[in-house]
């Protein structure tokens, strides 16, 4: 090896050895005091930069951060938390006295610890042109989600409609528009062959959004925004808005029904009661170690008292069937606007081909300020 190799070599090393202590370990200072420190020393960089983005301050003899600065950010936390405690009870208390249902007081102000980004996020499916248009809609995040309508059918008649979930993951759509078998028909067709508007939205979370999902929180504030955007739709008649949703769609309906709601009926085919119930591949959160009200606000069995519209828990009576559920939740009810129908003959998923053509018919000819009413013997066939 050449003398000048030999150089060159050792001037990089000595460069590469300056830039790994400039971004990376710093040389020790004097032992750590520890009634002075708050912490350990910061030996990299990194740290000492979020330390101070932080807004504690870096002594420089021993590189760690000042007690005194952490006890006055840590005083400034708790003051800016209490501070936040008082107004957000103020603001419940408003609540409750305009009359607002119960989960409505305990959502507000919550933050959850709970949610991701979709790991490996589908395409937006593209549905026929003439069976379902884009419509999409801002939720209280400010995000735009996408959307599918049933299209403008230029009658100048203000049509009934329906906000419809779909199962398993409730955020993203598959090809939600072909019918499938009449055991396990999941395109809710019967709602458009009867004339009824058909909005299916995306969810936060769900295909390449940037939010995170939730899984049963905030998507149900996300419903309730594209259910207003539908209403906004001149061919949509605002007072005959519905909502529907199968398994998980339908556990999202139970819980959107408990809000303030536009919804002149609700139907929640095969929900469950209780978050906690559902499998990791589907929810992959253990609750068991979160904030318990983490999993009360994703359980609707807790917030039955608070829907104020027709509302109808439908399961059929063969497994498979959510039956475990359907049983909590009907016997917890106490609210007579709350219905539950088990279809005899029908399980978790034959259940929609023969309840939806039934639905589909009244809604077609509900007149607005009319009650929509469901009995069981109209599906005893």
């Amino acid at each position: 090896m050449s003398s000048l190799l030999r150089v060159l070599l050792v001037f990089g090393a000595l460069i590469f050895l300056a830039m790994f202590l400039a971004k990376g370990l710093r040389r020790p200072g004097p032992p750590i005091d520890e009634s002075f420190c708050a912490g350990p020393r910061l030996v990299t960089v990194d740290a000492r930069e979020r330390a101070m983005s932080d807004g504690y301050e870096i002594d420089g003899l021993y590189d760690c951060i000042t007690r005194a600065s952490y006890d006055a950010v840590n005083a400034q936390k708790v003051a800016h938390d209490q501070a936040r405690s008082a107004r957000l009870a103020d603001e419940r208390t408003a609540i409750a006295v305009a009359g607002q249902p119960h989960l409505t007081q305990a959502r507000h102000g919550f933050e959850t610890r709970i949610g991701r980004r979709n790991p490996a996020p589908q395409p937006l499916p593209q549905p026929p042109a003439q069976l379902f248009v884009r419509s999409d809609y801002k939720n209280a995040q400010n995000y735009t989600l996408p959307a599918f309508v049933t299209p403008d059918p230029q009658d100048g008649e203000r049509h009934p409609a329906i906000v419809w979930l779909t199962g398993g993951d409730s955020s993203a759509l598959g090809d939600f528009w072909t019918p499938g078998a009449a055991d396990n028909d999941q395109s809710a067709r019967a709602f458009r062959d009867a004339g009824v508007v058909m909005l299916f939205p995306t969810l936060r979370g769900g295909h390449d959004t940037e939010s995170n999902q939730e899984w049963l929180l905030g998507e149900v504030d996300d419903v309730l925004a594209a259910a207003a955007q539908l209403a906004r739709l001149r061919y949509v008649d605002p007072e005959r808005i519905y909502l529907g949703g199968h398994s998980t769609g339908g556990t999202l309906a139970l819980l959107a029904a408990a809000m303030q709601t536009p919804f002149k009926a609700v139907f929640a085919f095969g929900p469950v009661a209780e978050v906690q119930s559902y499998a990791p591949q589907l929810i992959p959160v253990d609750f068991r170690s979160a904030d318990p009200l983490e999993a009360k606000l994703r359980s609707p069995i807790h917030w039955l008292d608070d829907i104020r519209q027709p509302t109808f828990i439908i399961e059929g009576n063969q497994m498979p069937a959510n039956n475990v559920d359907y049983d909590a939740l009907c016997a917890r009810s106490r609210n007579p606007q709350l219905q539950c129908l088990r279809i005899v003959d029908a399980d978790h998923f034959s259940v929609l081909s023969k309840v939806t053509p039934v639905i589909a018919a009244k809604i077609a000819v509900n007149p607005p300020g009319k009650p929509l009413k469901l009995e069981l013997a109209e599906f005893a066939q």
